[in-house]
């Protein structure tokens, strides 16, 4: 998906809610552990249930590649499912030396040798631009690069000064921007950082954010969109549990629409 594809379904279902599928077996309704794939099912179901509210998706692959080769055909028949006007994520936070990060990839960009061909994948910085490049070489494909996280341990290294007015997240935007474009690179910030979004817009005024954190983890989708939105919105606001688990029940499909419905309609407003 380009970027004009993406910001022409965000004006027209009115959202930028990514439905984040971190699935895990164990919260799965009971009775759909009868089905030959209980994973799937749920995912299905859920997919089905929000469709018409979010313009994304996002699939944490830590909770399928954690039950091995039932989680990967999970996996693989989840990304089969997503509808195909919906921007789609393995949230996989790859990165490594160049090689490596070439079959990285491949596994998630090439559906002729893994069966899989998301729009975007996350990846991690830290080895630098070979280990991200392999990523960026793939045509209207999006390498999505972490840059500030919203969890507790992001202040052992993010917020390092790394120069004279520069933290190390704001050293990675600046550094990373000439890697790519906002026509093929985001960005991960998490919505627990609000005011941030200012300086995070300092350095990348148009590349989109994906930001995690709304809902179960605490995070404003207010503060979210006044610091961050630009004119394209270029906001991905991401929410999880929230939405996936709002009921354990037989309604749980109709519970999470229900949440998105409400998330949507918040957004709209902003836009």
């Amino acid at each position: 998906m380009t970027r004009a594809q993406l910001i022409e379904q965000i004006e027209l279902k009115k959202s930028f809610l990514c439905v984040g599928l971190d699935t895990d077996i164990k919260k799965v309704p009971s009775f759909l552990l009868e089905s030959d794939d209980p994973v799937f099912e749920f995912n299905k179901q859920i997919i089905d249930a929000t469709k018409d509210f979010c313009v994304s998706y996002k699939l944490n692959t830590a909770f399928y590649e954690s039950r091995g080769l039932d989680g990967w055909k999970s996996l693989i028949r989840t990304w089969q499912y997503l509808p195909k006007d919906c921007f789609n994520i393995a949230d996989a936070k790859r990165g490594d030396i160049g090689n490596t990060s070439e079959m990285y990839a491949n596994a998630f960009f090439n559906p002729d040798s893994s069966g899989m061909g998301f729009d975007a994948v996350t990846v991690a910085p830290y080895m630098g631009a070979d280990s991200v490049k392999p990523f960026l070489g793939y045509k209207d494909k999006w390498t999505i690069l972490l840059a500030l996280t919203s969890n507790e341990g992001s202040k052992d290294f993010q917020f390092l000064p790394a120069g004279p007015e520069a933290r190390l997240f704001e050293q990675v935007l600046e550094t990373s921007k000439s890697w790519g474009s906002p026509e093929n690179m985001m960005y991960v910030v998490g919505a627990t950082r609000g005011e941030a979004f200012l300086d995070i817009r300092k350095h990348v005024p148009d590349h989109f954010l994906l930001v995690p954190g709304v809902g179960a983890q605490g995070g404003s989708l207010e503060d979210v969109c006044k610091y961050g939105l630009n004119n394209d919105c270029g906001l991905l606001v991401n929410s999880s549990r929230g939405i996936i688990y709002a009921s354990g029940g037989a309604d749980f499909a109709r519970a999470a629409a229900t949440e998105a419905e409400k998330i949507q309609k918040e957004m709209s407003a902003w836009l």
